[in-house]
């Protein structure tokens, strides 16, 4: 298994590649990050076999969308799958502001908004700014904001696109495991394709395994995982570094280290082992990750490639790091 070996995307007609980049950070998520760089960022992972792009309206308020679209226009448009969400509509003085984004253009904001109507538009105004001819994956994002007009009104919107040929796949972006299993069962046949599940499928935190995962499996549904650094807790986990933990509860402290040890004992780096153990899973596809700088990039795709062998992963159920029933790639 590599980085870059493609793979079908559940039921759709649509190839990904197995580690996909998220794009988050290339909006300015924390920081800023100059254009420059956000195209090296992206041209990095192309040279390096990414095929699976993730970004959002909501990213740097349209700078995002606007840097990934501006990136990928000398790409060949069928070798890739650029995702895109709907739920929140960027416009002057749009009262949905985030402090996360560093930099965002002056004036506008998001604006929630999951009815038909604005779907629709949120999809057109994306198409400009990504300045291509179609989206492969649109997801409702955050439809735990808006739940009921999320998984009714967003969804037939979507629906409808994708049975226009306007999308390919319709998903939803979520982080909480619950809500997409109540999204999966109360949405119209036939459902979304693929569920992007964010921080909860990783070597800190399996919930995503209770309900979601199985069901996902049982209707051909392609779950792409992101998160798997927990926010960067495993990357670095000393108290006030960037990883969304003002002070790490000890409990969780003592987890990682344990983790860190085991990693230590068979020479793997613990980024290898969090970036390919949801791929133990077969209803997993595809695991996407973020970068700040084309160095990232390369390291991430180091980390994939990395060979991880099998007693590894039964060290670490004998040591309870995971219980006996998860499965490990």
């Amino acid at each position: 298994m590599r980085a870059g070996e493609l793979v079908p995307l559940g039921r759709t007609p649509l190839r990904v590649s197995r580690l996909g980049l998220g794009l988050a950070s290339l909006g300015g998520l924390f920081s800023p990050v100059p254009a420059a760089r956000a195209a090296a960022v992206l041209d990095r992972a192309w040279d390096l076999g990414i095929r699976l792009y993730d970004t959002a309206p909501v990213y740097g308020y349209g700078r995002s969308e606007t840097r990934t679209g501006a990136a990928l226009a000398a790409r060949p448009r069928d070798a890739f799958v650029l995702c895109t969400k709907v739920g929140r509509l960027i416009e002057p003085g749009g009262p949905d502001t985030q402090p996360i984004w560093a930099d965002p253009p002056p004036g506008v904001g998001p604006r929630l908004d999951y009815s038909y109507a604005g779907v629709l538009r949120s999809v057109e105004e994306s198409l400009v700014r990504l300045g291509l001819d179609r989206i492969d994956v649109l997801h409702v994002h955050d439809p735990d904001e808006d739940f009921t007009a999320a998984v009714g009104e967003a969804y037939r919107a979507l629906a409808g696109l994708r049975e226009a040929g306007v999308v390919g796949a319709v998903s939803i972006g979520v982080n909480h495991a619950s809500v997409a299993v109540d999204f999966l069962r109360r949405a119209d046949d036939p459902g979304p394709d693929c569920v992007l599940l964010a921080g909860r499928y990783n070597l800190l935190d399996q919930s995503g395994l209770d309900e979601l995962l199985p069901l996902c499996a049982e209707r051909g549904i392609a779950v792409m995982a992101a998160g798997v650094y927990q926010s960067g807790l495993l990357a670095d986990p000393r108290p006030g570094a960037p990883h969304g933990y003002t002070t790490v509860p000890a409990e969780l402290a003592g987890r990682v280290a344990a983790w860190r040890e085991m990693c230590r004992r068979y020479d793997v780096p613990l980024l290898a082992a969090a970036v390919r153990f949801p791929l133990g899973h077969p209803a997993v596809a595809s695991v996407v990750v973020g970068a700040r700088s084309p160095e990232e990039v390369a390291q991430s795709v180091a980390y994939f490639d990395h060979p991880v062998p099998e007693e590894f992963w039964h060290a670490v159920k004998a040591a309870g790091l995971l219980p006996e029933h998860v499965p490990t790639p």
